[in-house]
């Protein structure tokens, strides 16, 4: 009775919340990033919670309550939980195939799955193509850049350090969010947490952000605090063959390794961060059917450490450190450069 009552006392003060918990973000931003404001888009994944509902529910999730408040938690937080949450924004999406399968494997280096095709892994448009490949006046198969769950927001570091985040806690953690077996949710949690303990390869560094002060941090510890942030505008293009307008270099300093970020499929905002040397940044115009977009395009310059049987040399025809390997940033995906400050 007594969580009843406080969590109705948190519906009520829950506008209030949110502008607290947006006021101590910018505060955040303020203090370790050299830029004024951060991108609206990021800014609108910080968490709505309050300092009070946030102690509220870490509370819950101590007494094993949560799954009692589920629902009432997953709005207040903007997560996503049970099975059926899934691809808010784009399921009433009539225009465009389902979220390609190849998405999930992106940040993949050991190679594709034995029961994998070629044909299905470049489905809707070329995940990774040659810089040659994207000259102004030309044309390029553009894949899928839409985050299959865009809507999530992230948790504040305090609550997001009380959630199970490890494979051998996914039941635990399915439980938690209300997730059952053998459904999309499920699959998307073991990908992310597959993702997030695989060793790094050779001269990476990489972390899960769960929060976004920890991606923030983790930008700062690689950049320092002067940086920029870069990002695709829109979705504009998916499975498009569209024409290419300027292609502008952005970052080309293979001395000074920017930080790529991915958002993950999760429950709530998780970002796959790492560095990897000897990376150019460009920024390219793409005329799509309906509109421009202003999407940006990464470059791997040194891919000797990857294997052999990764989907860029299955597509391209070359081998590891025989060639360059680009791709596009997806939608809420993020490249930080440093700046002079």
């Amino acid at each position: 009775m007594t969580h009843l009552i406080l969590l109705h006392g948190l519906l009520i003060v829950a506008y209030v919340s949110g502008s607290q918990a947006e006021n101590s973000f910018s505060q955040y931003w303020e203090e370790h990033i050299g830029l004024p404001l951060p991108p609206n888009w990021f800014a609108a994944k910080v968490s709505p919670l309050g300092l009070h509902q946030t102690t509220m529910f870490i509370k819950l999730i101590e007494e094993n309550q949560l799954a009692s408040h589920l629902r009432s938690f997953c709005k207040q937080a903007n997560v996503a939980c049970s099975s059926n949450a899934l691809e808010k924004s784009t399921i009433n999406d009539t225009t465009l195939p389902p979220i390609a399968q190849w998405n999930r494997l992106k940040l993949k280096y050991e190679g594709l799955p034995n029961e994998m095709t070629l044909s299905v892994a470049s489905q809707g448009g070329l995940p990774y193509f040659r810089e040659s490949m994207v000259k102004e006046g030309g044309f390029i198969h553009v894949p899928d850049l839409r985050d299959p769950m865009s809507y999530k927001s992230f948790l504040p570091r305090t609550l997001a350090s009380k959630i199970p985040f490890s494979i051998a806690q996914i039941n635990e953690l399915n439980k938690l969010f209300g997730v059952v077996d053998e459904t999309n949710m499920n699959e998307y949690i073991r990908d992310t947490l597959e993702v997030c303990e695989d060793s790094p390869i050779r001269g990476e560094q990489c972390t899960c952000a769960t929060s976004a002060e920890d991606l923030i941090d983790f930008v700062v510890k690689n950049l320092g605090h002067h940086v920029r942030i870069w990002s695709t505008e829109n979705v504009e293009g998916s499975y498009e063959n569209v024409t290419i307008g300027s292609v502008k270099l952005i970052h080309g300093n293979l001395l000074e390794a920017p930080v790529l970020c991915h958002s993950q499929p999760f429950p709530f905002q998780v970002y796959y961060c790492h560095v990897f040397q000897k990376v150019k940044v460009y920024a390219v115009n793409i005329q799509a059917q309906k509109k421009l977009n202003h999407a940006i395009m990464a470059c791997h310059y040194e891919t000797s450490t990857w294997n052999q049987n990764h989907l860029a040399f299955k597509l391209l025809g070359f081998g590891p450190g025989l060639i360059e390997v680009c791709h596009w940033i997806n939608e809420n995906g993020m490249i930080w450069t440093k700046t002079l400050g």
